[in-house]
């Protein structure tokens, strides 16, 4: 429940209201400054002036929608006048960001007048990429529309009326398919002759619902041939010749019920009258028609939606809408067409029969969501909807000749999932597929985790690797049936073992003596601590060869987890110690931060070691490294200082060994980043172009950085990674997410393509004067 108290301290609380504007290129110097506003921006006016298309390449408007209102009818209010409604609309600004990531200016505009209102928002054409009209009382918004649509070469689209029509379409669509009944024999009540209501009965009318088979009924009962009170032309439409005329006596025997108007109208007497295996829309809002369990009471046979998010099958416009406009902008639509709105509702239909994500039913409390009769549409929180509905709005725009740009289907769906689950969904796509193809196995020691068997069924459902669980097989067993999840530790491509039934437990035993015996290790203590300490065996696993990699470290303090990884995997030949790094994902852009997790106050020698090894892994993300060494002293400023001279001595070092790596420094963040400043201050520095691979003096710097970044900075974190190890692990911190868990899964289980850079300090000792730390052993 909503208090109105919350609501109106959520809107003032802050920066007023809900929505602002920000610039999308860099407004630093005066340079930029020029380029955005005059002279620069005279230069795209001229090429828009010359070829109108081409301001989709050179300003936001194919990436901006108008939400347009006069406060006519808004939702749930009536008749509030366009001022007032300004907080819903700039409500929809906030759906369409959310949801598909559109820029939307909020309009609202005080006139009653059809004709003068519409002169206004054709004015507007220029500006946007399409037009939505929001909350206009009919009928006077089927006139409004239709003339607008008529006049300009954008889509105009009236949610009121579209979007209702095409969530209802694709749940009808699956609730037609589970009674077993056809479209084209269904016979169907609709409540509320509004906007909603007509533009409804039209909609269903195109996915094969016969027009005699409709019966409409307002608030003076069944709209009927010959009635002449309260008719209008779009009423006419849906005359009925049949004998009823009130809603009582049109709900006899009927298949389908649709309720677009007001609370309680429907008894349970009425429903219990309908048609055998009946559909009950009730979606009034905020209270419904017939209330869900009144009409599941009413009937237990009966298929029932509302528009309430307390109940299942929640149907409501907004889960496609963005999601529409989406497809439609990225054509550069001249319109959204009838079959535009049919492929939306098709794609929503099908997208309801697929198995729902993980994290999908985990936003509804972990409710089982599932194809059937309390699941016949997708939730308006599944991220599917974007990449589903999107594409099938494109491709139909494309197939019907009302798109100005065609997009390739499969890199277009790849772009749509980066703009709803980020760039970081871009940058780990190329390893999960190189996951799926290699379905290597990892072992999981923290087996008794939540975190890790949510990421298990992950795994197991987007085959991404064969999981190895570690502990007691039964005890297993029962956590995953508590945690409600949907794998068995009996499936293929899983192993679950209990260390000591292990075949090689014994064999694991004597290496792992042989290995610690200078450490006061026996064959005694060697089971016990394999026996019961999982990390320790699951890093024996991987060292045999048993395994292909491992994530650990959800149920440990990271220190201690490390310490068995150093003990038993070891560093790569030439390399003396283990780092890490973090990949910092940004809306547009990706850097890297080394070392950040597990090297204290590493010397200028080993700082060089850090960057080398942390390039070679940039690398192999693709990604061309540039390197700077990062200090609170900029090319000498502060030199002097121990720390800065380290730093100093670090960049020597990497640029002596590997010649081949674009790396510079000491230098401040701020010169690391900002390029224009390097070319004006220090045209000598070595990069190319503003750093991503940013290398830390000390532990202390690299973490407080990224933590920062994480928690200010709007970047997403995947890491730490581990460097320089002789085999595939992670070691995650203990507050990882589910979503953690399977990114650096990914990662661990593709790492074989990474090089094995051999540092050889000895010629560094030689060059330089200056002796090395002895390798670790």
């Amino acid at each position: 429940m909503i208090r109105k108290e919350d609501a109106l301290h959520y809107h003032e609380q802050g920066r007023r209201g809900k929505i602002e504007v920000l610039p999308t290129k860099p407004l630093l110097t005066q340079r930029d400054l020029s380029l955005a506003y005059t002279p620069g921006a005279a230069e795209p006016c001229l090429r828009i002036k010359e070829a109108p298309q081409t301001a989709y390449d050179y300003t936001a408007r194919g990436n901006l929608v108008a939400v347009v209102t006069n406060g006519s009818a808004v939702m749930g209010l009536g008749e509030i006048g366009a001022l007032a409604s300004k907080p819903l609309m700039e409500g929809t600004a906030c759906l369409f960001k959310k949801f598909a990531d559109i820029d939307v200016f909020d309009i609202e505009i005080d006139e009653r007048d059809p004709d003068r209102l519409i002169e206004t928002v054709a004015s507007l054409e220029p500006t946007f990429g399409a037009i939505s009209l929001e909350d206009i009382k009919a009928p006077e918004c089927f006139y409004i529309e239709e003339k607008l649509r008529e006049r300009l070469s954008i889509p105009v689209f009236h949610d009121d009326q579209h979007g209702a029509a095409i969530i209802i379409g694709a749940a009808l669509l699956n609730a037609a398919e589970l009674v077993d009944k056809e479209l084209d024999a269904l016979r169907i009540v609709i409540c509320g002759a509004g906007a909603a209501g007509i533009a409804t009965a039209r909609f269903l009318c195109h996915l094969g619902v016969k027009r005699e088979n409709v019966v409409m009924v307002d608030s003076l009962g069944v709209i009927y041939e010959g009635r002449s009170q309260g008719m209008t032309a779009q009423k006419a439409q849906f005359a009925t010749s049949g004998a009823a005329r009130n809603l009582d006596e049109a709900m006899v025997e009927a298949d389908v019920f649709i309720g677009l108007s007001v609370a309680d109208v429907l008894s349970s007497e009425m429903v219990q009258a309908m048609a055998q295996r009946p559909i009950v829309f009730a979606m009034a809002n905020p209270n419904p028609e017939i209330g869900y369990l009144a009409a599941r009471e009413a009937r237990a046979d009966a298929i029932v939606a509302t528009g309430r998010s307390d109940c299942p099958n929640q149907v409501m416009s907004t889960l496609g809408l963005p999601a529409i406009f989406r497809g439609a902008l990225d054509v550069q639509a001249s319109e959204i067409n009838i079959e535009m709105k049919v492929a939306a509702a098709q794609a929503l239909a099908a997208l309801a029969k697929e198995d729902v994500p993980r994290s999908v039913q985990q936003a509804y409390g972990g409710a089982k969501l599932k194809f059937g009769p309390d699941y016949i549409i997708p939730t308006p929180f599944d991220p599917r909807v974007l990449t589903w509905a999107a594409s099938a709005v494109a491709k139909a725009a494309m197939d019907t000749g009302v798109a100005h740009k065609h997009l390739d289907p499969t890199s277009y769906r790849a772009s749509l999932e980066g703009r709803i689950y980020g760039r970081i969904h871009l940058e780990m796509r190329r390893f999960r597929r190189q996951a799926r193809r290699s379905q290597q196995r990892v072992v999981l020691p923290d087996s008794m985790s939540e975190t890790a068997l949510r990421a298990v069924q992950i795994l197991v459902d987007e085959r991404l690797a064969r999981p190895v669980l570690l502990g007691n097989r039964d005890e297993i067993a029962r956590r995953i049936e508590r945690l409600s999840l949907e794998f068995e530790v009996s499936l293929p491509g899983i192993d679950v073992f209990q260390p000591v039934e292990h075949p090689s437990f014994e064999a694991y035993c004597e290496e792992y003596a042989r290995i610690a015996g200078r450490r006061g290790v026996n064959m005694n203590e060697a089971r016990q601590r394999l026996s019961s300490n999982p990390t320790y065996f699951a890093m024996m696993m991987l060292r045999q060869g048993d395994s292909d990699a491992a994530v650990l470290g959800l149920s440990t303090h990271f220190p201690e987890a490390m310490k068995p990884v150093i003990e038993l995997i070891g560093t790569m030949p030439g390399v003396s110690r283990v780092c890490s790094m973090h990949m910092m994902v940004f809306k547009n852009d990706v850097k890297f931060f080394a070392d950040c997790a597990v090297n204290v106050d590493p010397s200028a020698e080993e700082v060089a070691e850090i960057a080398v090894l942390a390039a070679d892994r940039v690398r192999s993300f693709g990604v061309t490294p540039r390197v700077a060494m990062i200090s609170f002293s900029t090319f000498g400023s502060a030199a002097s200082e121990p720390s800065a001279a380290k730093m100093v001595r670090a960049t020597e070092i990497v640029q002596h060994l590997r010649p081949d790596l674009e790396v510079d420094g000491e230098m401040q963040v701020d010169v690391a980043l900002n390029f224009q400043l390097q070319r004006k201050l220090y045209p000598f520095c070595r990069l190319t172009g503003p750093a991503n691979t940013f290398i830390f003096p000390n532990l202390a710097a690299g973490n407080a950085c990224y933590k920062m970044l994480a928690q200010l900075g709007h970047a997403e974190s995947v890491g730490p990674l581990l460097l320089g190890l002789n085999k595939p692990v992670e070691v995650l911190e203990r507050s990882a997410s589910v979503d953690d868990v399977v990114r650096m899964v990914n990662l661990a289980t593709t790492r074989s393509d990474i090089p094995r850079a051999r540092f050889d300090m000895s010629q560094v000792a030689t060059d330089h004067g200056q002796g090395a730390r002895t390798p670790v052993d």
